[in-house]
């Protein structure tokens, strides 16, 4: 049953019914289930679910003491240990699944994809180890491929790969193969997500279309670069093949190199080899070029109908900016920085820790009104990151109160200032080590 009103204890419920579904599972598919946590500890299944959901940037020490829980940091491991990271995701899916999002735009659920690193503890032995020149020594990271919904600020689905063998474009493929997409919903992906393959995929879908900004130098798709470089809306239509027949080289045809005997799941070698329809493949759909501020052009491949026009689509174009801002607040506002293992199956049960944690508190947030004042120059909004903390308190305490949770979050505002630009200042980050962790 789907929770239509998010007040904070009803979320807070449907969170805690998330996790007994989820571990339900887990011991109905697992053979395991029925040794692990058949002891009475301090430390049940439940009750490590619930503190890893909860657990901020301090030490593991800290991190119980603040939970009221009579247990070393060497326990919680052990029992960490016996969960798989698969029912965080579960727990994750279940939550989202009966919550409702209720924003849209002319009816459609606005989801953008990307990708983001997750930086770990050095170990050499795990899936995630990399090295290069620029590290000969070798470092550690996890690739979180989320859709987001920018309209409702919500994690919806997620894949995480090992950095070296991340694959976007397979996930995107995935998403489109595996989950459902019960009402309209447009998918919204930058440069490098664009190949025939992808396409196809969103074009057999009934209830999905894209919006994908797409190259427009001499690597963009040959239909593409013959457009002239002004601004327009037109369609392109043309075949794919994966044969070199004299009659398809007659008729123009798109040939599509495929690859064979390769993994295909991870390998991200062969994304311009991919192809899963049939040869010769039909192909049509709508590319929209527009003029940017900066005078520059970006070219945008849709399958949305003419009822959207330009200046829609390069608005849903810039929406997808949103999927960038819930990266920093996943890692700077949840905390997502400070991990507290250095297993990949830890990380990734933190990952979805977070990402529900996020979820969690932006449907708490949707629901607060901030009244503006006519004197204030500008609007105002909640500040996130003491909106995260406070969501996170409450989701601990036992006997929490909605209207003071509801109170303390409209205290904390900050203005909006729209069109603002900073240029952005990219640098390498590493793991924060678990001894350099602040007591507060």
């Amino acid at each position: 049953m789907q929770v239509v009103n998010n007040t904070p204890s009803a979320l807070k419920n449907q969170i805690d019914e998330s996790i007994d579904k989820a571990i339900k599972r887990y011991r109905e598919n697992y053979p395991k289930a029925k040794i692990d946590f058949s002891r009475n500890r301090v430390l049940t299944m439940e009750t490590m679910v619930k503190l890893i959901l909860s657990m901020q940037g301090g030490s593991l020490k800290k991190e119980l003491y603040d939970a009221g829980l009579n247990a070393t940091a060497s326990a919680f491991v052990q029992q960490r240990k016996k969960i798989p990271w698969t029912v965080f995701e579960d727990t994750f899916e279940h939550f989202n699944k009966n919550c409702k999002d209720v924003k849209r735009y002319k009816g459609y659920r606005i989801l953008a994809i990307d990708g983001t690193t997750v930086n770990m503890a050095r170990n050499p032995k795990s899936d995630s180890f990399m090295c290069n020149d620029s590290n000969p020594k070798g470092y550690n990271q996890l690739h979180v491929n989320p859709l987001y919904d920018v309209l409702n600020k919500t994690y919806q689905y997620c894949v995480i790969q090992p950095q070296p063998r991340m694959d976007e474009v397979g996930c995107l493929s995935f998403f489109l193969a595996w989950y459902d997409f019960p009402e309209k919903t447009i998918i919204v992906a930058d440069r490098g997500y664009e190949s025939y393959n992808t396409f196809a995929h969103f074009l057999a879908h009934p209830n999905v279309d894209f919006l994908v900004r797409v190259k427009q130098d001499r690597s963009a798709m040959r239909e593409i670069r013959k457009l002239p470089m002004q601004e327009l809306d037109v369609d392109i239509s043309f075949t794919i093949t994966t044969t070199q027949t004299k009659a398809d080289k007659e008729n123009g045809y798109i040939l599509v190199q495929t690859r064979k005997n390769e993994d295909r799941i991870y390998s991200n070698k062969t994304r311009a080899g991919r192809w899963d329809f049939p040869s010769p493949y039909p192909m049509k759909f709508r590319v929209v070029r527009v003029l940017l501020d900066t005078g520059e052009y970006e070219t945008l491949a849709t399958s949305l109908p003419r009822s959207f026009t330009p200046a829609e689509i390069k608005e849903l174009y810039h929406s997808r900016w949103g999927i960038e801002t819930a990266f920093r607040e996943l890692k700077y506002g949840i905390g997502l920085v400070n991990l507290h293992g250095k297993q990949d199956d830890f990380v990734k049960q933190e990952i979805f820790s977070a990402m529900l944690m996020m979820n969690f508190c932006n449907r708490i947030v949707n629901e607060i009104v901030i009244k503006q004042k006519q004197e204030n120059i500008h609007e105002y909004k909640v500040n996130m990151k003491m909106a995260m903390y406070l969501c996170r308190q409450f989701f601990c305490a036992k006997d929490a109160d909605d209207k003071k949770l509801v109170r303390d979050i409209s205290k904390y505002l900050e203005p909006v200032r729209p069109n603002r630009r900073d240029t952005r200042n990219v640098k390498a980050k590493s793991f924060v080590g678990f001894v350099y962790r602040v007591s507060a």
